[in-house]
């Protein structure tokens, strides 16, 4: 199986989810072992989608480097795992990723509408050996040797409009679009305030989240199980910080982002991987095109 990307350009616009202010995103097609790398506007230095990028894992995967920081990359980065795209461009005008509808959705729709290509690099798959565990208690994640990528997910919530949710697969690209990508993130109208007063979820509402009430869900749900698959889906985005598909069966109990990232962690010291080359990725960025004002500023 060879390396994909996009044919061209493409944009999107909207609030993030939890920082409330308006963002401009466009993603454009990258060569063939660039990995998935963000810029952001004003600021000269990339920041590749990789685990040494990770400085947040709570409530969201938030990347950054050197101060600059790009929030809620996870559902962009689990739409183009899901299809199979392996090296973009993404430049953003913003804090954070759009928050669309809070799926990936709408992330699945822009990267089609770009088309994809074929590169002549050959993908590496990673190719778990042994057992790695992250977590512990009621909160846990492994993955052990499986010759297939598969995900077993059990959700076991408090709230009886969500309780215990079981969901295992071995994700296709189609299953992926149709069963995955439109499941939204979710969160207890109770917990809204306290969210806010930390700066979270100040762009959330009936439009980009399932809000569940004292009574139950207040919006409606687009599977029964939605909520579980939308942890899958979370899954899917922060494994593709590892840059290279797993071949291995991940496993988890009331996991999040950061057992998630945790779970990335293990699986790259267990492995002996090899930090993420951004000097590649700098390199590519200072040969690219200043499109409608999303060059990022020079030093």
């Amino acid at each position: 199986m060879y390396q994909r990307t996009i044919r061209q350009s493409v944009s999107l616009s909207g609030i993030g989810l939890h920082s409330g202010k308006a963002v401009h995103l466009k993603i454009g097609p990258a060569p063939a072992n660039f990995g998935i790398v963000f810029h952001v506007v004003g600021h000269p230095e990339p920041i590749p989608a990789a685990p040494e990028s990770v400085v947040d894992s709570h409530y969201a995967t938030t990347v950054g480097r050197n101060g600059t920081r790009i929030q809620t990359v996870e559902h962009l980065m689990a739409a183009a795992a899901g299809l199979g795209i392996d090296n973009l461009d993404v430049t953003v005008d913003g804090v954070e990723i759009p928050a669309g509808d809070g799926s990936a959705k709408p992330f699945v729709s822009l990267l089609n509408s770009a088309g994809r290509t074929t590169h002549s690099t050959q993908r590496r798959p990673i190719v778990i050996p042994h057992p790695i565990h992250a977590g512990g208690g009621g909160r846990w994640i492994q993955i052990v040797p499986s010759d297939v990528f598969r995900i077993s997910y059990t959700l076991d919530h408090e709230h009886p409009a969500i309780g215990t949710l079981a969901l295992s697969c071995v994700p296709s690209e189609k299953m992926f679009v149709e069963d995955f990508a439109p499941a939204r993130t979710y969160g207890l109208l109770k917990d809204l305030g306290q969210l806010r007063r930390n700066g979270l979820a100040r762009g959330g509402s009936l439009e980009n989240a399932v809000v569940v009430g004292p009574r139950g869900v207040l919006n409606g749900l687009r599977y029964r199980d939605e909520f579980v698959r939308h942890k899958i889906l979370d899954l899917i985005g922060d494994l593709a910080l590892l840059g290279r598909p797993v071949v291995g069966h991940v496993i988890a109990r009331n996991a999040g982002h950061d057992l998630n990232f945790q779970l990335v962690l293990g699986i790259q010291r267990a492995l002996g991987l090899e930090r993420c080359p951004a000097g590649a990725a700098l390199r590519v960025a200072a040969t690219r095109d200043a499109v409608d004002g999303f060059a990022p500023a020079t030093a």
